[in-house]
């Protein structure tokens, strides 16, 4: 199927794409505040990106649909950054602990920042 959309053949190792999201997962969830402030980052920015394709009174017109479509877009695109450092943090779990050890770290991140991201979220829920 990757072969239809590609000329040329391109081979994607699983394990490295697992070991890739599982530090993509982890560090989204470690540092959430990072990744809400990308959302609302990009969301500003498609919004104005778009304003200069329309009119004003089409602008307005149209403009809540709009708005909730780069908001999902956003959402979508703000992961591109922690996949790119997930991809960096698992090279260097590769480099450092072999590559046998890429995903199981992976593992270990994802459940230790997942702890931590409820633990946060209830001392915040506690302090309003």
């Amino acid at each position: 199927m990757v072969t239809d959309i590609f000329p040329f053949r391109l081979h994607l190792d699983p394990t490295t794409l697992a070991g890739i999201s599982l530090w993509a997962l982890a560090l989204y969830l470690g540092f959430f505040p990072v990744g809400e402030w990308v959302t609302v980052q990009l969301g500003r920015w498609f919004n104005y990106a778009e304003r200069s394709l329309y009119t004003p009174a089409e602008f307005e017109r149209t403009r809540a649909g709009r708005e909730s479509l780069n908001a999902l877009y956003a959402s979508v695109f703000s992961i591109v950054p922690f996949l790119g450092a997930g991809g960096l943090c698992n090279y260097g779990v590769e480099i450092g602990l072999g590559r046998s050890w890429s995903v199981s770290v992976g593992m270990i991140a994802c459940i230790g920042c997942g702890i931590y991201e409820l633990g946060r979220r209830s001392v915040q829920s506690d302090a309003d």
